[in-house]
Formats: C-alpha cells, sequence, structure tokens
C-alpha cells in the first residue's frame, strides 16, 4: 500500500482525507492518506519522518507551505513563481519535487477560464491564498487586477512581487473602506476567511448595497468551502451573479496532486461528493 499525508496545523476539521482517499478509489490505487497535524517546532522532525518512512508523497498546507521549500530539490513552475508549495512528489533517490496545485486548482474551478482574458478582476485579501489566486489570474490574461486589503503597508511587498512578475498586468492596491463600486469588475474573489463556518459565518467580505453594483454576467468567487455555500454566495445568487464555491477548488487541487503522484487523472466528481458528505457530517456535530 502507498502511503501519502497532508501536514500543517491546525487540521481539525480538514476533508482532504476522504478527497483523496475518493480518489485513490476512483483510479484502483491501493493507497492510504493519513493527516499530520505538526506543530512548529516539530515541523523539522516531521518532514524527516515522512522521508524515512517510505510515504510517496504528502501535501502541505498552513502555516507550512513556504517553509517545505528549504527541504525541497526541485520546483514546478507555479510553486516557483507562487513562491509557495502545497504538493511533494518523493523521488526515487530520496529527495523532494515540489508543486503548487492550488494555481490550476483555482483556474480549473472556472468553468471557461478564457472568460479572464483581457478582463478585470478583484481580490479582497493579500494573505497567502491570493497569492495563488493572482497567478492564476495572470496565466489567465487578467488585464487588471484591484487588491482590497486592510492595511496596505503590509501588503506593498506582496503587490511590488506581483508588479515585477507581471509588468504587463495593472495591480492596484487599495484601502478595504473604500471599495464602494464594482461595476467595473468581472471577477471578484474572496482570498480571505471572512464568511467561515466556526470564524464568521454570518458576515461577508463587502456589504451587500456594493454587491449588488457587480454586473449580471459577472462573477463571485469564494475561496471559503465550509460552509459551501456562504452568505456571500448566496447573496449573488439572489442579485444573479455566477458563483463559485472555494470547495470546487479544493477539490482541483487534490485532482491536480494525484495526477503528479500517479500520472492518471482521479474522478473529480467522486472526490467532490466525499468532501460534500464528510462536510455534512461536521455539521452535524457542531449543531
Amino acid at each position: 500500500m502507498l502511503k501519502f499525508a497532508l501536514i500543517g496545523y491546525p487540521l481539525g476539521h480538514s476533508v482532504s482525507k476522504e478527497i483523496h482517499e475518493a480518489g485513490f478509489k476512483s483510479l484502483g490505487v491501493d493507497a492510504s492518506y493519513e493527516l499530520l497535524e505538526v506543530v512548529e517546532e516539530n515541523f523539522i522532525e516531521a518532514v524527516k519522518y515522512l522521508k524515512s518512512n517510505t510515504y510517496s508523497g504528502f501535501n502541505v498546507t498552513i502555516p507550512y507551505k513556504v517553509k517545505i521549500a528549504m527541504f525541497t530539490d526541485e520546483f514546478d513552475k507555479n510553486a516557483d513563481m507562487a513562491g509557495a508549495v502545497n504538493t511533494i512528489k518523493l523521488n526515487y533517490g530520496g529527495g523532494f519535487s515540489g508543486y503548487n496545485t492550488d494555481i490550476e486548482g483555482f483556474l480549473r474551478a472556472i468553468p471557461d477560464s478564457s472568460l479572464l482574458y483581457d478582463a478585470n478582476a478583484t481580490i479582497i485579501g493579500t494573505g497567502g491564498a491570493a497569492r495563488a489566486v493572482t497567478i492564476g489570474c495572470i496565466k489567465a490574461g487578467v488585464k487588471k487586477i484591484d487588491f482590497y486589503t486592510r492595511n496596505i503597508p503590509n501588503a506593498l511587498e506582496f503587490v511590488n512581487y506581483f508588479r515585477n512578475l507581471s509588468p504587463n498586468t495593472e495591480f492596484v492596491l487599495n484601502q478595504i473602506e473604500t471599495l464602494s463600486d464594482l461595476s467595473d469588475t468581472d471577477m471578484l474573489v474572496n482570498a480571505t476567511p471572512v464568511g467561515m463556518k466556526g470564524h464568521s459565518a454570518d458576515s461577508m467580505p463587502i456589504s451587500s448595497d456594493v454587491l449588488a453594483t457587480m454586473k449580471k454576467d459577472s462573477l463571485v468567487y469564494d475561496l471559503v468551502y465550509n460552509p459551501t455555500e456562504t452568505l456571500l454566495l448566496k447573496t449573488a445568487q439572489k442579485l444573479g451573479l455566477n458563483v463559485i464555491s472555494g470547495l470546487d477548488m479544493l477539490v482541483y487541487q487534490a485532482v491536480e496532486a494525484q495526477i503528479i503522484w500517479f500520472g492518471k487523472v482521479p474522478e473529480f466528481s467522486s472526490m467532490k461528493s466525499a468532501a460534500e458528505k464528510s462536510l455534512n457530517r461536521y455539521e452535524i456535530d457542531f449543531m
């Protein structure tokens, strides 16, 4: 049996095990997947454990997507651009190859990402999640990205990095309190945890009045996946806007990881169904 894992902290309500095991089953692969919740001071020991105990690969989540790079021998282009790794494949020689599947996961969840070419995007948040979104937008040919954040000084390095990476894309950094009109945007992305169950499930990162300024054919994409239908997405649907849940991105990035590990494409629908069942179980636990 092949062994895979997820390393990160915290992992209390992760659905990655269910997602990946459904993918293994769809491929007919005899493999296991475990969650390794690791505190910062034990991170190096955990990586050594994965390397010495014949794991074939593993995923990396918060807060280790950048830190894992020091143990990685080679990177794919997406990981190099993002400065973050979320998927590791162990090579025959014992080394680590690092990949970033968040970017392709973000793009694959969009039914027709070609519509983003020459479009305007608005991203709320400038944290780690926004990095993969931004690179996805650049790859799709978005011509302008407006970032909205609470702390502009802290976000300057983030935005300047992308200005150097993609000089043909226009990047504008704004204070979140100034957001009042989205009539020029083709896609709004929430890259913050606002709306997440157990965090702020009854909140939205922007007001419904601002959301109502969006064009009817525009897209609202919420990276939050628990709940799968956030208040932001519910409000957007009532306004006649197109919506995408973060669950699709989560599952597609797992699909991409299994393609890296096995060279075969697992069944998306089975993986998403497993995630939804797991999330429904958590909802019962919370009640």
